[in-house]
């Protein structure tokens, strides 16, 4: 008996990238990931304006972790921009995902974010696939998916003269 008779789903949904269950996936993923950040970022702004002063104290903290003397450095020298520019930076990747906006740009400042809280968090205590890899991993699905195509604004930015008269454009699109 082949697996293909016997599994009652085939034929009935298609998870073509191109079908519709596919399209509205990503972009449900893209609008999640957006809110995550966005909630993330403008709660610190609620809460402390553009004083984080968590974020550079934290860094300061991290001398035994994988990118050795880097954060402390960073935390020390770099608190007036590291304090003002996590609340931004998190609420302005979350509202351009959520819009589907300038999406893979946002999304590469959402890796970069992961990137590092990933590396610094580097105690591993549950190995190394952690929340951080798994946020990580969400924002190169949006950049490999090209997630704002779908449902997002990039798809409309991607139509005008432009964009068209300057087709590298697309490469923060998407």
């Amino acid at each position: 008996m082949s697996y293909q008779s016997s599994n009652p789903l085939v034929g009935e949904t298609e998870f073509a990238l191109d079908g519709p269950w596919a399209t509205y996936w990503i972009a449900f993923i893209r609008v999640v990931t957006g809110w995550w950040f966005f909630h993330s970022g403008i709660t610190k702004i609620i809460e402390s304006g553009f004083a984080y002063t968590y974020g550079s104290a934290y860094m300061q903290q991290m001398t035994g972790t994988a990118l050795g003397g880097i954060p402390v450095w960073m935390g020390n020298n770099l608190a007036w921009l590291i304090e003002p520019g996590v609340p931004l930076f998190e609420t302005l990747i979350g509202l351009a995902l959520m819009a589907g906006a300038l999406t893979r740009f946002a999304a590469f400042g959402g890796v970069i974010f992961m990137s590092l809280f990933w590396i610094g968090n580097a105690g591993f205590g549950h190995g190394v696939v952690n929340s951080d890899l798994m946020g990580l991993l969400l924002f190169m699905t949006v950049i490999v998916l090209a997630a704002g195509r779908y449902y997002g604004l990039d798809a409309l930015i991607e139509r005008t003269e432009l964009v068209k008269q300057n087709p590298k454009l697309r490469y923060l699109l998407g």
